[in-house]
């Protein structure tokens, strides 16, 4: 049901090629870029979460302090796709913030994983299929 997420990184590269690593499972490749500002990936030539590069005074304490100013879910086709995104966001540098499996606490289908990407935020990818 979302349309589009921006997400605003510290490091431009290297947060393109972590999502470019970490989405290559799950079927999201950039749909469009601006230079070296700004990235959208997607499917379909519809790209949905972008990347942007700092602008002014965007960040806020909390976040330069460390803390994960977001959390971002994303549908993967079924539970294998989810694994492979938890192990390619890890090789891509992610810190694992929750392993591939079962979350019955959301509901009995739930099979999602997390990770903390490069700048802390909370990256997970989800299949709701039984």
């Amino acid at each position: 049901m979302i349309d589009h997420i921006t997400l605003h990184v510290r490091d431009f590269p290297a947060a393109l090629a972590f999502y470019t690593a970490a989405f290559a499972p799950l079927g999201y490749t950039v749909q469009k870029q601006y230079g070296e500002s700004a990235a959208g990936f997607g499917r379909d030539r519809k790209p949905s979460f972008w990347i942007v590069a700092p602008r002014g005074t965007y960040w806020t304490e909390g976040h330069q302090a460390g803390a994960a100013p977001a959390h971002f879910a994303f549908v993967a086709a079924d539970r294998a796709a989810v694994d492979a995104f938890h192990a390619a966001a890890l090789a891509a540098g992610a810190k694992d913030f929750g392993a591939p499996g079962m979350r019955p606490q959301y509901h009995a289908g739930y099979y999602g994983a997390f990770v903390l990407d490069p700048d802390g935020n909370n990256v997970e990818a989800v299949c709701h299929r039984a």
